[in-house]
């Protein structure tokens, strides 16, 4: 019997390695697909992405570059007149990183892969503690993108979206991916800087909270590691 495959949204970043290799615990083949939107770090994201695609020996890596984000703004991932905030862990307000409307825009480029390829499940990383901020890390937008999945596509096409940490913090998926064996090592997750990372960033400050939490050391090198909590 055949492995069935599935996509996996790559941003080069902790959580969605995890969701590789858990994709792959799940007994999936990985498709890769990673997007270069202009983000700060995009370099260096697609750097990690493609690293972890041969480390896992994925069957494809799909690169794709779209500059409509960056046209579009609103961000300060892909503005350069915005600064990246520092790390507020315990503000409730939706943060300047935050990309309009951006996991729709994947979501609908990662379904026609899996489409075209015929993967059964479609995989994202997000979690808990980005909902809390970002609106398209909601269990109710997942639940509704996997609406506009069923509706436009093929009707013989069935493709199931997991988001498996999206109840899950931070730490969970650390305590997870070590579990698992994932390379961190390979990830990115820093906002502003493609080497060393910050430190001092929401994507920071939460990446090394979560592996003080799982009781191990961040592999990756850091301008600072201050302690936010």
């Amino acid at each position: 019997m055949s492995t069935e495959s599935a996509v996996v949204l790559v941003s080069g970043g902790m959580d969605s390695a995890t969701a590789v290799y858990e994709a792959m615990e799940q007994g999936y083949e990985p498709y890769f697909l990673h997007t270069s939107y202009g983000q700060r770090t995009e370099a260096k994201e697609f750097e990690c992405a493609e690293a972890l695609a041969g480390e896992v020996d994925a069957a494809d890596f799909l690169h794709i570059e779209t500059g409509h984000l960056v046209q579009i703004g609103g961000s300060s991932l892909t503005d350069e007149e915005m600064d990246v905030a520092d790390a507020d862990l315990e503000s409730d307000e939706i943060p300047t990183s935050y990309v309009p409307f951006r996991n729709a825009n994947l979501l609908s480029m990662a379904t026609s892969y899996a489409e075209a390829t015929d993967s059964s499940t479609l995989f994202i990383g997000a979690h808990s503690e980005d909902f809390s901020g970002y609106p398209d890390c909601r269990p109710a937008f997942f639940d509704a993108f996997q609406q506009v999945i069923d509706v436009g596509t093929k009707p013989e096409t069935e493709i199931d979206l997991k988001a498996p940490f999206v109840e899950w913090s931070k730490s969970d998926i650390a305590e997870r991916g070590l579990e698992l064996g994932v390379p961190y090592e390979m990830t990115w997750s820093c906002y502003r800087e493609q080497e060393p990372a910050c430190g001092t960033c929401d994507a920071c400050a939460f990446r090394l909270e979560a592996f003080r939490n799982a009781g191990s050391r961040d592999p990756i090198a850091y301008a600072k590691r201050p302690k936010f909590s």
